[in-house]
């Protein structure tokens, strides 16, 4: 039995590993089977359980001797993206300092670290698919937190696998998805910007990846001990994980309206004319070679999710 800590458990990516625990062997949305769910067993912690923003919440919650894991899969952030501009102490302290601490008590207990960051990393000006090992130059406090935490994650703890997202929603929480439905009701036309193009990332395909990420580590682990050549080292490495295809967020909206029959009328802007205090990247579309190839995933195309989601949205 694999024991798998998620911490942010009340975050998008965190309720949709629950949606995983609690379906076991039961088929998702599309039909297919659900991964060997049963191999794992899971502890949730919510932010009044470990608050990545309290140094002591989380060395009090590793400091339970009944804590016996052997993954933590960090959900945990602050994602105010814009609100971190004015408040850089709460986004560093999260982020940063608190990924820190984490990575620190996982790599104390033999923990292996599966840490959550993003695309706004990159930031870099390039207009290809971004590689793991392209220029990171973040813009804005949010994407500096985050690039900051990952370092220091790999730095604290020798088995973290860093997973980059981006544009990510689902069926819980808030996000651009359940925004647009519900501006949709609201309004008879919106504007959405057209020029900042990348992929998004269905979070329960994401939080079946981690789970298939340690299926494969597993897996491997044991083959390995009988193959002395093997090469597989997935440790201390940043993947790159969204949906396939690439869209922009006026393309998006636009198909959000169309699976659901929303009359509203969008109209494209460039970001020039809806400034935010925080920049965003131009192009964050992700090349997912690498990790399809260490973990063997198959990654869905965006619209394909997207339709799954949506049958769960009213």
């Amino acid at each position: 039995m694999i024991r798998i800590l998620v911490t942010g458990a009340t975050g998008q990516v965190g309720q949709e590993l629950q949606a995983l625990a609690t379906a076991q062997y039961s088929k998702d949305i599309r039909g297919e089977n659900a991964y060997f769910l049963a191999e794992f067993e899971y502890f949730f912690a919510n932010r009044s359980d470990l608050a990545l923003d309290n140094i002591e919440s989380i060395k009090n919650y590793f400091a339970n001797p009944d804590l016996a894991v052997d993954y933590c899969i960090n959900c945990a952030a602050y994602t105010a993206v814009d609100k971190a501009e004015s408040d850089q102490t709460s986004a560093f302290a999260a982020n940063s300092d608190g990924v820190a601490v984490l990575a620190e008590e996982c790599d104390r207990k033999g923990i292996k670290l599966l840490h959550i960051s993003t695309d706004y990393a990159y930031h870099n000006g390039q207009n290809t698919p971004l590689c793991e090992d392209d220029t990171t130059t973040p813009q804005g406090v949010y994407a500096a937190s985050k690039l900051a935490g990952e370092k220091k994650a790999l730095a604290a703890c020798k088995n973290t696998i860093i997973v980059r997202t981006s544009w990510v929603y689902s069926s819980f929480g808030g996000n651009f998805v359940k925004t647009m439905l519900r501006l949709s009701e609201q309004r008879p036309a919106l504007n959405v910007v057209f020029d900042q193009i990348g992929a998004p990332t269905y979070a329960a395909d994401l939080a079946k990846a981690l789970l298939d990420i340690i299926a494969c580590i597993e897996s491997k682990k044991d083959s390995s001990k009988s193959d002395k050549n093997s090469t597989f080292a997935p440790f201390g490495q940043v993947y790159n994980y969204s949906n396939e295809g690439v869209t922009s967020w006026y393309d998006f909206a636009r198909a959000i309206f169309a699976l659901k029959n929303r009359a509203c009328e969008v109209s494209p802007i460039r970001s020039s004319q809806y400034p935010t205090p925080a920049a965003r990247p131009s192009f964050s579309l992700m090349d997912k070679s690498k990790i399809r190839q260490t973990f063997g995933l198959q990654i869905p195309h965006w619209l394909e999710s997207l339709e799954v989601c949506l049958r769960l949205l009213p």
